[in-house]
């Protein structure tokens, strides 16, 4: 006998079976079709990001073409004839056409000053050559960190709301002598430029390098340096500012705009430090085609004097020639031009900044020019009172090498 009820169940939960199979194999074909619309899409989205991260790369790394300010016969010194075409780069890089080239903070350009094949000597502790005396540089890994550091340090107490540069300036060993003679019986005189490429590596991304040894090392036969002093020239000055210039984006002030004077007869601080006859510099600065004055206090503790040029135009040979830069080293100098750019900075610096802080007074409304030698206040309330939202610190790298002058620094924080 047929049992019915059994048939009814049986082909009831034989349909039920086959509905919910092809239930899952749709179910399955489905969730097959959706993944492989996502990973479709994936692939496209990823396809699209390489080609606009490819775009965005040509963009920032393409040739820049911006040309280079116009700059006039460089003066020659006494005991040195700059015979390269100042267009040259005296390196094996060639012509320096880019921006980049004078900016880059890792690839260094190699100076070639033009060598007599004169012996050098030593005089007490200064080397001298072709009618010059250098000093010799010994700085180390373990200070050019320590500088890193601190310059980090004062970025970081100055907040995210300025902007901070740095700039540290080779000296005349490591520009005008020939590798030749950097390393002799008795002495041996370090890179300047690993030390300088150390600071730069060690900064954080609040700060930003600024190179001005390629350019310097560009110009090395011009007269940048003094032969009887350890300062540069107020045109080694220049090309370190068209390097600030040209890092921050901003124009540059052509010489061939501006008026040269010259103060003859300049016994440098290396002249009583030899025995030998350095003979004397020539001090050139340059009138600007604008009007230029100062502020300045030689007591930090005193108002600010009144002063109608950012040179001392009194000045005359002798010692103190270089003091014809914003009235040599004091605690505080505001410099002011009529340019009206709308903008201040605040420079922290020693005596190496004395020759190149006026060229700034094209670009800024505002220099004011901290000697951290001798100014007493406080910085970050100094650049909050006065409106300041850049500050620079330029020191030589003999400065910047020495653990003192760091403490000196601190002391502004």
């Amino acid at each position: 006998m047929v049992n019915n009820g059994y048939n009814r169940n049986y082909n009831r939960n034989y349909k039920s079976s086959n509905y919910n199979g092809r239930n899952r194999k749709r179910r399955n074909k489905k969730r097959i079709r959706n993944r492989i619309i996502i990973v479709s899409s994936m692939v496209l989205i990823f396809v699209l990001i390489i080609i606009l991260l490819t775009l965005m790369f040509k963009s920032c790394f393409g040739k820049d073409e911006q040309t280079s300010a116009t700059i006039p016969t460089a003066t020659i010194a006494p005991t040195t004839e700059a015979s390269k075409s100042s267009s040259k780069a005296n390196t094996s890089g060639g012509i320096l056409d880019n921006v980049s080239d004078i900016t880059s903070t890792t690839e260094f350009l190699t100076p070639k000053p033009e060598d007599n094949n004169q012996s050098a000597s030593l005089d007490e502790s200064l080397l001298i050559w072709n009618n010059a005396a250098f000093e010799l540089f010994y700085g180390s890994e373990d200070s050019a960190t320590s500088y890193a550091n601190s310059i980090n340090s004062y970025a970081d107490s100055l907040g995210f709301s300025v902007k901070v540069y740095s700039m540290v300036v080779p000296n005349h060993t490591e520009m005008g002598l020939p590798e030749r003679l950097k390393k002799g019986d008795g002495y041996s005189s370090t890179s300047q430029a690993e030390n300088i490429k150390t600071i730069y590596s060690k900064f954080n991304s609040n700060v930003t390098p600024i190179n001005c040894y390629n350019n310097l090392s560009k110009h090395c036969n011009e007269y940048i340096y003094f032969n009887t002093d350890h300062h540069w020239t107020g045109l080694g000055s220049y090309y370190a500012y068209e390097a600030f210039a040209k890092t921050t984006n901003q124009s540059v002030l052509s010489l061939s705009d501006c008026t040269e004077e010259k103060i003859e007869g300049f016994t440098g601080s290396f002249t009583n430090m030899v025995n030998t006859d350095l003979g004397t510099d020539t001090v050139s600065y340059w009138e600007f085609p604008y009007k230029a004055t100062m502020d300045m206090t030689s007591d930090s503790n005193k108002e600010l004097d009144s002063y109608n040029s950012v040179y001392y135009e009194g000045e005359t040979g002798g010692s103190n020639a270089y003091g014809v830069f914003i009235y040599g080293d004091n605690p505080l100098s505001v410099l002011k031009s009529d340019r009206n750019t709308g903008k201040k900075i605040a420079v922290v610096k020693e005596s190496y900044g004395n020759a190149f802080v006026p060229y700034l007074t094209y670009n800024y409304d505002e220099v004011h020019v901290i000697d951290f030698r001798h100014w007493t206040g406080n910085l970050p309330q100094y650049c909050s009172e006065n409106g300041i939202n850049e500050v620079l610190f330029i020191n030589g790298v003999m400065s910047a090498n020495t653990p003192i002058q760091l403490r000196a620094m601190d002391s502004l924080f």
